[in-house]
């Protein structure tokens, strides 16, 4: 899959002189303020339909074909994939966005990707939807540097991919799903390491948080095994797992909202251009990045095979760490010479 992403890159590349850009006097900019195509999304979802139809031909594709949970996460992605394509083409209102996020919402919801945490099945209905939206639009938002969203959504899938493989019994759906969606990012992320040849643009961030979304349903709010005594631990897997997207949308709503400006605008406030305002180059905050999800992966495998769900207080430890990584990167924002960098930048 990842050589198919190369190739399907490369060959969009090849067309970015017809396709990806609105025009040459609205191109789709980023912090770099160089304009680029943003086709990237266009391969993640050829490679997920590649991907879900090798599935579909080569593992009972009669059961497949009645399977609704299957068909609830293909329709969601398609309806993602399409309203991230005509957002890059024209715009499309944020009203507009918002509404095909829900949908996406129920119709995984109401298929059987539901999140299983309450008694009451409509509060998992309602925590469900709110997890799709919340994630969709902190992809869209993390998308504001060279390889920072492709390279965090990599971890994200490679944990749940991990989980997937710590079963007992793998379920060969979910384990092609991962393999092909890492396989489209991995391939997508030789064009979009600094310095970026193209971006993914809204189709590939609206894509991918439909997946992640599913990822973290499926593997971390929902215990895999069926074990009904581990909702802690499947929380704090959650946190480790979208511990950049949690700490960059958390950061950016509480220092907006304390500037009394509304945290749906766009603007250069993240954690990742805070970090450039302390010094750091684009290239280095990727890998710094790319360092925490490391050790966040690391973390999470410890916890999957070597830690009981019966055994609550060790994840105290854990918790610490994901709270000195969203205090670590708020403080960043809060630093003399980051916000006098962003104050300049923004006047």
């Amino acid at each position: 899959m990842t050589l198919l992403s190369l190739v399907l890159n490369r060959i969009l590349l090849q067309l970015s002189r017809t396709l990806g850009i609105r025009n040459h006097d609205e191109s789709i900019i980023r912090w770099s303020g160089t304009s680029k195509p943003a086709l990237g999304g266009i391969s993640f979802f050829i490679v997920f339909l590649v991907a879900y139809l090798s599935y579909v031909f080569l593992f009972n594709p009669a059961a497949t074909a009645a399977n609704w949970q299957h068909a609830g996460i293909l329709g969601a992605t398609v309806m993602a994939f399409l309203m991230g394509l005509s957002d890059d083409a024209y715009n499309t209102t944020p009203l507009l966005k918002f509404g095909v996020q829900v949908g996406c919402g129920l119709l995984l919801a109401f298929t059987g990707t539901c999140i299983e945490l309450f008694s009451n099945p409509w509060l998992n209905y309602a925590l469900t939807v709110l997890w799709v939206v919340a994630v969709m639009n902190s992809i869209n938002m993390l998308d504001n540097m060279d390889a920072i969203t492709t390279l965090v959504s990599s971890f994200i899938l490679a944990i749940a991919l991990m989980v997937c493989l710590a079963q007992a019994t793998v379920d060969v759906f979910f384990l092609v799903l991962l393999l092909g969606s890492l396989g489209g990012l991995l391939g997508f992320l030789y064009y979009n390491w600094n310095p970026s040849k193209m971006f993914m643009g809204d189709t590939g961030s609206q894509f991918l948080g439909i997946i992640l979304s599913v990822a973290g349903i499926a593997f971390f709010w929902n215990d895999p095994s069926g074990a009904t005594d581990s909702a802690l631990r499947q929380i704090l897997l959650v946190a480790l797992a979208f511990i950049i997207p949690i700490s960059d949308t958390a950061t950016v709503i509480i220092n907006r909202l304390r500037r009394g400006q509304s945290p749906f605008v766009g603007g250069k406030d993240h954690t990742t251009h805070h970090l450039s305002y302390l010094g750091l180059t684009d290239r280095q905050v990727a890998l710094l990045f790319g360092a925490i999800c490391s050790v966040s992966f690391a973390i999470s495998c410890v916890i999957v095979n070597f830690i009981p769900s019966s055994s609550p207080w060790f994840y105290g430890f854990f918790a610490v760490y994901f709270l000195a990584v969203l205090g670590g990167l708020y403080y960043t924002t809060q630093h003399k010479k980051a916000k006098a960098r962003f104050h300049a930048q923004s006047s």
